[in-house]
């Protein structure tokens, strides 16, 4: 990060970045209106931080503020918008805390959570008047946390010059528990008489996924069979698609998510080897996932999880592990696959080379909803994919389809705590006390896919006279925007699912109760150093065994076969530089 000394030593870079159309559409709108205050709607990745920052090194080049005062949910986002703001040339202090009294000399402000101003608004107010400052509040929604949140975040900064709110999506608010320096317009949702918000300024998931700001999103929901007992010690079971009441919709969702059935495994090795073919066959070689759990328990042993289906620890990343922010940066630069967390990574949080998400938490909010979902579609280059895999329960198919609809998403009134806005489908059982009986208990779980929904359309991946049947090399393209329709995609995952569905039983006819269903991968982090080298080596290699096949009349399947067993180790896909390299001498000597 620049020192201070080298900020005041500089204007601030009001070009350090080409703009997006939609950057400079909202910014062209400010400078035209100057408002005092101004509420710009943007989807998850579209890029408002660097809005943001354009706006503020403007208005600091102008003289039209003298000070920048960013506040933003969590203390990770702190170091994301100092180290963005450092890049354009603006100094802001990611670690003024509340004991100490005025802004550090020598920045032009500094970055604060809702949490910090509500604890000091008059310290907070203090420092935005006494020079003319701009206040931006990132995800906005969290100043209605509470009333306390609301009256903090007015106290502080009522008397700001200027006010940038950001949001990722709408919101709605009660009547009684407005958000500051929002717009609001009557909204008689559910017959309830709230508010919803108006943005000065909005951009949509539907106009960033035309202009490939955003990757294109297909939902790839899996389906099973749980069993659990109830309080009456009844054994029920239920499919997750077809699971009737919501009642037993919530136990059958609960079920499997629980970490000692199948349904878990079976689908962290879906989206594993969805992963792979990112990085080998779909452009994307430093492709990673995230897996998303309800809470820290879940978490811990989703992360086992991943360690016995993958052979690879994930990166387990925990809100309350004071080393949280540095695994996150370590993950976004790394070469790690995986990431398990709980809310860490939900918001606002980047992480451009994570394409995969596992929806395999409860909470089921609109808001938290696109939050997630919008940690995998910042989109890097136009062929760019992003994959979710999710239980086929009726509450997330419909937030999908809203998604892909894009209908103008109104979101729900916060809570009176953060952690309460994402509504769980139920809170995990508690120990019952002695000698009373358990209200659920959860058995088994297993998992198969579903269909995949792309524009609101679900495609099973059953034969079907439109689909067109697939070449034994379309595997290569899977995910690849117009290179395969939705249907073929949907059947390309139905066999996959298959044949994950035979290793997984094979595994367990061996009694291997760890039963490791792919393939070891590489040291993650000599993959992240060496990602260039070895997609090189494996198109070479892939060269020579054509040279081969030609020459011995043999099919280019027994000639990787053949390699195999000369060189050992893992399938190209997934091997190492150096057997790679071994792989490419032995094929040069076969010539």
């Amino acid at each position: 990060m620049a020192t201070a000394t080298q900020a005041a030593a500089r204007a601030p870079q009001t070009n350090s970045r080409p703009l997006r159309a939609w950057q400079q559409a909202a910014l062209g709108k400010y400078e035209e209106e100057s408002p005092k205050d101004f509420l710009v709607t943007a989807t998850p990745g579209a890029g408002k931080t660097t809005f943001a920052l354009t706006l503020a090194a403007r208005l600091l080049a102008k003289r039209e503020v003298a000070r920048v005062i960013v506040v933003c949910p969590t203390d990770h986002l702190r170091m994301q918008w100092a180290d963005a703001a450092d890049a354009m040339g603006i100094v802001l202090d990611p670690n003024l805390t509340n004991a100490v009294g005025p802004v550090r000399a020598g920045t032009q402000g500094y970055v604060t959570t809702y949490a910090q101003v509500a604890g000091k608004p008059m310290l907070h107010a203090a420092r935005a008047t006494t020079v003319k400052t701009l206040v931006i509040l990132d995800e906005v929604h969290h100043a209605g946390d509470g009333l306390s949140w609301g009256e903090a975040v007015e106290e502080a900064y009522g008397r700001a010059a200027r006010r940038l709110c950001l949001t990722g999506t709408p919101f709605r608010t009660k009547a009684d528990e407005r958000i500051p320096f929002v717009k609001y317009v009557e909204d008689g949702f559910e017959g309830q008489g709230g508010l919803m918000s108006t943005a000065d300024f909005t951009y949509g998931y539907k106009e960033a996924l035309a202009d490939s700001v955003v990757r294109p999103v297909v939902f790839a929901a899996y389906t099973g069979t749980s069993r659990w007992r109830n309080s009456a010690g009844e054994v029920v079971a239920a499919s997750l698609s077809e699971a009737g009441t919501r009642s037993v919709e919530m136990q059958a969702w609960r079920t499997a998510l629980d970490p000692k059935g199948q349904w878990v495994p079976h689908v962290i090795a879906a989206m594993d080897d969805r992963i792979t073919h990112l990085r080998e066959e779909g452009g994307m070689p430093d492709a990673a996932g995230l897996v998303l759990a309800s809470d820290q328990d879940d978490a811990r042993e989703y992360a086992k999880i991943v360690r016995r289906v993958t052979g690879k620890a994930p990166e387990l990343i925990l809100s309350d592990d004071p080393k949280a922010s540095k695994k996150i940066e370590k993950f976004n630069k790394g070469g790690a696959r995986i990431a398990v967390c709980v809310r860490m990574v939900s918001e606002g949080v980047d992480v451009p080379r994570a394409a995969v998400l596992a929806w395999m938490t409860s909470y089921r909010t609109p808001l938290f909803f696109a939050q997630a979902v919008g940690r995998v579609v910042r989109a890097r280059a136009p062929h760019e994919s992003a994959t979710v895999f999710l239980p086929a329960v009726r509450p997330l198919l419909s937030l999908a389809a809203s998604m892909e609809e894009q209908r103008n998403h109104v979101m729900p009134p916060p809570k009176s705590q953060p952690d309460e806005e994402l509504e769980a489908l139920d809170l995990p059982p508690r120990e019952p006390r002695e000698g009373e009986m358990k209200q659920w208990e959860a058995l088994e779980a297993d998992a198969r896919f579903a269909h995949l929904l792309s524009s609101g359309t679900a495609h099973t991946g059953e034969g079907s006279p439109a689909v067109v049947p697939l070449e034994a090399d379309a595997e290569d393209f899977l995910g690849i925007p117009g290179l395969l329709t939705p249907a073929q995609t949907a059947e390309l995952l139905a066999k996959r699912d298959d044949e994950l569905r035979i290793r997984i039983a094979a595994s367990h006819a061996r009694g291997d109760d760890d039963f490791m269903v792919v393939e070891d991968h590489p040291e993650e982090e000599e993959a992240g150093r060496s990602w260039r080298d070895a997609t090189e080596l494996r198109r070479e290699i892939n060269r020579l065994v054509n040279r081969v096949a030609a020459k011995t009349s043999q099919p280019q399947a027994v000639v990787h076969t053949q390699l195999r067993q000369s060189v050992p180790g893992p399938p190209s896909a997934s091997a190492s530089v150096d057997v790679l390299r071994a792989r490419r001498e032995r094929l040069r000597t076969m010539l």
